[in-house]
């Protein structure tokens, strides 16, 4: 609502077009409302202001091709005015001059964008910082997935479920990802405490326990702009919105047809497809947008990258692979070793040929893939009707389905007990006893192949009646997403185990070649597989308003109020075709029921000083005041408070804070408790020990009791623009995060607990009792790899799922823009980025604070994106250069220093033909990594497997490449 007793003029022009395209601008300075209906008729943008805003007010210039973004920007320069972006229609109203607010988006054509990230409709989230992709920051960038295109955000850490992350390791909830998604991890503080909305609803999520919104499901031709929120916003959207808020804006009104054609390559290595086509239609009373997009892309072998292997010796570093090979290795009775040698099918092996202390070895990494094949099919909708004046009605739906398959590392091998009636049997020391042997079984069977498929759908609607000055919403919201995954060629045991056992050497299996030689009617008998359904459902509904409750001499109070209630439904079933006989169906009765929640809300804005009663010094202040209550029915109730201020002393300079609390309950996963276990006895090393290792219980799963995380958030920053210096644009926001009880696991570190006493103090157990240790022993999920003994154990090492460690991150967000006229065109340059000050960790109470910053599987201390472009007449290039700081890897040992990551991309667009209405063609030529910068080497040693570099810090794709093409017509 328009913060002004006059009512406001509504500026349309019924050639709307898409609102990224170039257009030739000849707007000259004028009275600024006179500029505003010209360059609403050329952009086709829905354009509304107050008459006293304007009167009085001259318009900059606007000339030459340029985008309806820098040609809003160029005509509100100096002016005081900015405009914001209100469900889909530009709203002019009083601001810093040109610093954009506390929400301008430095973009690729250094435009200021204002968002709302509010309830309070055109008024962003005062004092609180946003990023804004626009369209055409998207399309310069030369990104074909929301996942490229969030991940290159200096605020997001690559950790989590990813599908460049998923089978490399369990940290950061890696392990939670079934299906090859993706996710946005802001500020390296979890999937799960970051929020994604679509359109500002929340979408279905996936993954194990539903724990991140996937967003590979989301077709890139449909979304007109991102907007990150990289605050705490709980009292605002409500639970998760701990590290921040993902806001993806659909393109809901546009109007006209594009068709997309997009191909790539990565080196020749692996390939992809994309076409898309968007239709939008206006009409008097409504509107109706519709578009679709496939997209194929070929696996990524590991055998094309050489860091990825679990040989890390041609890098300098120790040999990981796999004890697991074809052949095999014999371990005899007394525990003497010996290799099977090559070239052989293990029908006629004597004792006499095999290899005393040898271990065979198999890179189980070079022969699996990187990525997965892809394949993803997705459409939108979206529409609006006029009922009767005042009354409207809206609604959306996205629906996506995606299909993977990937040559997949082993996962279920383990060794072979082989009996003396095996007639394939060989006695290594001539004791006629049992041997066990390592064995890979991937020329029997084949590799395990992964493969599956996501299916989301996300639909909304809503009614939204205007009632004087103030607007009502009544809406409903629903989201399903289910998953499946498929592992395939697995060695079932027991079956193994009885052909191990069969005396017939037609049928029975032989272990003792290179899997060559075995009965294919044997080979399929004991090929088994594992398969698990993941199903998240989620029903919501809103009773929203919003509007000025009384005039103040700075403006409007205005407040928001609303009510809303979620159900969410979490359900998995798995058929286990690996332990039995016969296949075994578990549908986990143990995970938790629906969870309900219902919440209030209210947010208040106060403007103390405005264009009505500024004074030196106090060109503007606003506040604003924000409070949710939200009642779980799993685990009980939250309050949590936020409040901001932003003050303009001088037009192009604003300064602005914020502080508040946020709140993200368990997952469905979280809160099984000891249902999910594994219990284990191991040796790990221990320099207090006279062997230097000990014998230990290890616990893995879930802990009872697990409970919400909380966190307090509070930021302080500026925005600069001066209206003498048009196109220049700085913005900087220091913030701190203090996040109490967050849930994880040290699992992966287990084996370090001992060696490091003083960081994981809190999760060992010295001298358990023995009461304690044989309880542990006589669980069902009770492994003993090691023949330990209850009273062989020193120690309890606790690698559960809990409520562990308190963490405070201390940072600074910045970016540096500058897009003046240059050669006829508009030349753009900038640098942003994030530099994490701290971040200390304590694991559990009462042990110290550690600073994690700048080492392994935790955010870099820098990372910076650099821009460099220039426009002209249709034709565009940019660059940029992505620098990820190096770091600490305290895995290695000894300590590792990773060296520092720098690539670039570069982007290259020429429209053809066309008109000033934007029909036409445009091709473009996107390449990432130009110079084809292999990841840096990290010894990357997981409990079961190893890399030679980081996932989380770097891709392994190299230099990609793609050609587009855009018809708009």
């Amino acid at each position: 609502m328009l913060a002004s007793t006059a009512a406001p003029a509504v500026l349309y022009a019924p050639m709307a077009q898409a609102q990224t395209d170039q257009r030739s601008y000849d707007i000259a300075p004028q009275r600024l409302s006179d500029a505003l209906r010209k360059y609403s008729e050329v952009s086709g943008r829905e354009v509304i202001h107050s008459g006293n805003l304007t009167e009085g007010k001259r318009s900059g210039r606007a000339q030459g091709r340029l985008t309806p973004d820098a040609a809003l920007t160029r005509l509100l320069s100096g002016t005081g005015l900015i405009a914001e972006v209100v469900d889909g229609a530009l709203v002019i109203r009083e601001g810093n001059g040109d610093a954009g607010a506390d929400l301008a988006s430095i973009d690729a054509d250094g435009d200021a964008i204002i968002v709302t990230g509010s309830r309070i409709r055109g008024a962003g989230p005062i004092g609180s910082p946003v990023v804004t992709l626009d369209r055409a920051a998207i399309e310069k960038a030369g990104y074909g997935t929301v996942q490229q295109m969030l991940q290159s955000l200096p605020q997001a850490f690559g950790g989590g479920p990813n599908e460049t992350v998923s089978g490399t390791t369990t940290r950061n909830g890696g392990g939670n990802d079934s299906s090859a998604g993706s996710s946005i991890n802001l500020r390296g503080l979890g999937t799960s405490s970051t929020l994604v909305l679509i359109d500002g609803a929340r979408p279905a999520i996936g993954g194990i326990g539903g724990v991140f919104a996937d967003i590979s499901l989301i077709p890139v031709n449909a979304i007109d702009r991102v907007e990150v929120l990289t605050d705490g916003a709980s009292a605002i959207y409500g639970a998760d919105a701990v590290a921040g808020v993902v806001n993806i804006r659909m393109r809901t009104r546009f109007e006209g047809a594009e068709t997309l054609v997009r191909a790539g390559t990565a080196d020749g290595d692996m390939g992809e497809i994309q076409v898309g086509q968007v239709f939008g239609k206006h009409w008097g009373g409504g509107r109706l947008v519709l578009a679709y997009q496939f997209s194929d892309r070929s696996a990524l072998p590991g055998s094309k990258r050489d860091f990825f292997t679990e040989d890390l010796r041609p890098f300098g570093g120790p040999d990981y692979r796999s004890l697991y090979a074809a052949p095999g290795t014999i371990t005899a009775a007394n525990g003497q070793r010996f290799g099977i040698p090559q070239g052989q099918d293990g029908r006629a092996l004597a004792a006499s040929a095999l290899l005393p202390g040898v271990q065979n070895k198999r890179d189980q990494r070079q022969a699996s893939d990187i990525l997965p094949h892809q394949r993803t099919h997705s459409l939108y909708a979206a529409g609006e009707i006029a009922i009767t004046d005042g009354l409207t009605l809206r609604a959306n739906i996205l629906a996506a389905q995606r299909r993977f398959r990937k040559v997949a590392k082993s996962d279920y091998l383990q060794a072979a007990r082989v009996p003396v009636t095996n007639p394939f049997y060989v006695d290594p020391i001539g004791t006629n006893q049992p041997v066990t042997v390592t064995y890979s079984y991937v020329n029997d069977l084949g590799p395990q192949i992964d493969t599956g498929k996501s299916r989301g759908l996300t639909a909304s609607a809503g009614l939204e009646q205007e009632v004087g000055r103030w607007r009502i919403q009544l809406g409903g919201a629903f989201g399903t997403q289910k998953s499946t995954l498929d592992r395939l060629n697995v060695p079932n045991r027991a079956r193994l185990a009885a052909a191990l056992a069969d005396t017939d050497p037609a049928t029975a299996f032989n272990i003792f070649g290179n899997g060559t030689a075995n009965n294919p009617a044997t080979v399929d008998r004991i090929r088994g597989s594992f398969s698990s359904v993941d199903d998240f459902e989620s029903w919501s509904a809103a009773l929203r308003a919003d509007g000025p409750l009384l005039r103040l001499p700075g403006g409007d109070v205005r407040l928001a109020i609303g009510a809303e209630y979620r159900r969410e439904r979490y359900d998995t079933v798995s058929i286990n075709d690996i332990s039995a006989l016969a296949p075994s169906i578990d549908d986990f009765e143990y995970f938790p029921g629906p969870r309900h929640v219902r919440s209030t809300y209210a947010e208040l804005l106060v403007p103390i000083f405005g264009p009505d009663n500024a004074v030196p010094g106090f060109r503007r202040l606003d506040l604003t005041l924000a409070g949710r209550l939200e009642d779980y029915s799993d685990v009980g109730r939250t309050a949590n408070p936020k409040f901001g201020v932003r003050w303009e002393p001088v037009a192009g300079i604003a300064l602005r804070g914020s502080y508040g609390t946020s709140f993200r309950a368990p997952a469905f996963d979280e809160l099984v408790g000891p249902a999910i276990s594994l219990y284990t006895a191991e040796q790990v090393p221990d320099p207090a020990s006279p062997t230097g290792v000990s014998t230990v219980l290890a616990l893995f799963g879930y802990a009872p009791g697990i409970g919400p995380e909380k966190a307090t958030t509070w930021t302080a920053g500026f925005d600069v623009a001066p209206p003498s210096i048009p196109g220049l644009k700085a913005t900087l926001t220091y913030y701190e995060v203090d996040y109490k009880g967050r849930i994880g696991t040290a699992s992966e570190d287990y084996t370090r607990f001992l060696a490091n006493r003083d960081l994981f103090a809190g999760v060992i157990q010295d001298n358990p009792p023995l009461a304690l240790v044989q309880s542990y022993f006589d669980a069902p999920t009770f492994f003993n790899v090691v023949g330990a003994a209850p009273t062989d154990i020193v120690a309890i090492l606790d690698g559960q799922i809990r409520n562990l460690s308190r963490e405070q991150q201390k940072g600074l967000d910045f970016d540096l823009g500058y897009a003046p006229e240059f050669a006829g065109g508009t030349l753009e340059f900038g640098l942003g980025g994030t530099h994490i000050f701290s971040i200390r960790r304590q694991l559990t109470p009462g042990a110290p604070a550690v600073d994690v910053v700048g080492t392994y599987a935790n955010p870099a201390q820098w990372r910076l994106r650099g821009r460099l472009g220039w426009s002209k007449d249709g034709f565009s290039v940019g660059g940029f250069v992505n620098y990820i700081d190096g770091y600490w890897n305290q895995t290695a040992n000894p300590v590792q220093r990773v060296p520092s990551w720098t690539t670039v991309d570069l982007n290259v667009s020429q429209k053809i033909g066309g008109d000033d209405n934007g029909r036409g063609l445009s091709l473009g030529l996107s390449v990432l990594n130009l110079f084809d910068k292999d990841p840096p080497l990290v010894f990357n040693r997981s409990n079961t497997s190893a890399l030679a570099y980081d996932p989380e810090k770097a891709s392994p794709i190299g230099r990609s490449m793609a050609i587009q093409a855009v018809i708009r017509w």
